[in-house]
């Protein structure tokens, strides 16, 4: 092998293995190997010279990263055995070099940097896990409360009707405790711990879900005629928006075959619903209602679906004119369901869809912050969706 094609070799090896930061951090400190002129120094000499100054910096480099986090890891962590191995073939290849054994020296460096970039490559991903982890974290953190508000309203709204929540309480009582404690682990940076007592928190939830369907259910059949009613309500205009925003996304080139089958799906469940009502059958009404909940959902996230393109299309144009418009029509419509209450209309509803859409479009703001679009355009079409409710219910009603 001529002088030359080893050079190349080497430069492509180092390349290869050696991080470009490494060579940035450590380019100044001083090398454990001293320089060798190419007068005295054989081909090997010099390539295994090269190699263990990189090994050395790339050593110190790892080192400062892994020693502050080790007694963190598990015994059986990926990280500690390639770090180990490391180590292990770094003080094999010094040991080669400073008896001469250049060509053994080479392949052993090489093999210790091979080791060091897994470790460095791991950590990256452990670092960005755990990014992905408190982000994760923060949104069930809200999720969490948002959730803890509505079997609040349900307790009271059941003890109203006189239904025995006395189940539901307790459990209730120990889920927000189990949550709250995972709260104190976040604080506390413990995230091993509030991961393990995330789990507990769940299983609290999933018995608490059972209980809540159960009071849901049995609140839902003391109220079939007012629940019949709104739903009725709410469908009709959920079909007519979805009937003049299925014809605009056409006229926009979007895709609308799946918002086409679910509006006829939704008009056949719509159609029976009413028929019973109207005989005042307002417990079948109900029975309707609940065997369809999956097909009515369907539907309604089809709806929400157009609204995220509409909000795409205007975010894409100008981003900063459609927040200051969705934020002029919550402070309109503010004003509007307050003069409403004034006449006496009950604006209960409308007002929860319009805080509602106001905290979506908070979430899609800080999410547009953090660079996260697709999520953005999510919650910026709840905002769209229920922003429309509550404009209808103002027009019905003026």
């Amino acid at each position: 092998m001529s002088m030359r094609i080893a050079w190349a070799l080497m430069v492509l090896l180092l390349g290869s293995l050696v991080p470009l930061s490494v060579a940035q951090e450590e380019a100044s400190n001083t090398t454990e190997i001293q320089q060798l002129s190419l007068d005295n120094a054989t081909r090997e000499q010099i390539i295994a010279e090269q190699l263990i100054n990189q090994l050395m910096r790339l050593d110190k480099f790892t080192e400062k990263r892994i020693e502050p986090i080790r007694d963190k890891l598990p015994e059986n962590s990926t990280i500690l055995i390639h770090y180990e191995k490391a180590k292990e073939y770094k003080e094999k290849a010094l040991e080669e070099f400073n008896n001469g054994s250049y060509y053994n020296s080479i392949l052993d460096a090489l093999t210790a940097m091979h080791h060091y970039k897994i470790v460095l490559r791991e950590l990256k991903e452990g670092k960005e896990k755990v990014e992905d982890a408190r982000e994760w974290i923060r949104a069930e953190i809200e999720r969490t409360i948002r959730y803890f508000k509505f079997v609040e309203k349900t307790i009271r709204m059941a003890e109203k009707e006189g239904i025995d929540v006395s189940n539901l309480t307790v459990l209730y009582n120990e889920t927000k405790q189990a949550y709250k404690v995972v709260l104190e682990d976040i604080k506390a940076k413990d995230f091993g711990k509030a991961r393990e007592d995330l789990q507990v928190a769940k299983e609290k939830k999933m018995q608490l879900d059972k209980e809540l369907r159960r009071v849901r259910k049995e609140l839902a059949y003391a109220n079939a005629d007012r629940i019949v009613k709104g739903f009725l309500t709410r469908t009709s205009r959920g079909i007519a928006f979805a009937e003049r925003a299925i014809q605009e996304a056409k006229i926009r080139g979007i895709d609308t075959a799946e918002a086409e089958d679910k509006l006829e799906e939704i008009k056949a469940i719509y159609d029976e619903v009413k028929s019973l009502a109207e005989q005042e059958k307002w417990e079948d009404a109900l029975t309707v209602i609940i065997n369809n909940k999956a097909e009515i959902d369907a539907f309604f996230r089809s709806l929400n679906r157009i609204h995220e393109k509409f909000a795409e299309e205007k975010i894409k144009r100008d981003a900063g004119a459609f927040l200051r418009e969705m934020q002029d029509r919550i402070r309109k419509d503010t004003r509007a369901l307050q003069e409403l209450k004034r006449r006496g209309v009950d604006t209960r509803r409308a007002e929860i869809e319009l805080r509602t859409a106001a905290q979506e479009l908070q979430i899609g703001l800080r999410l547009l912050k953090e660079r996260k679009p697709a999520l953005a355009r999510e919650h910026f079409g709840i905002a769209l969706r229920l922003l429309y409710s509550v404009e209808q219910f103002i027009l019905s009603h003026s």
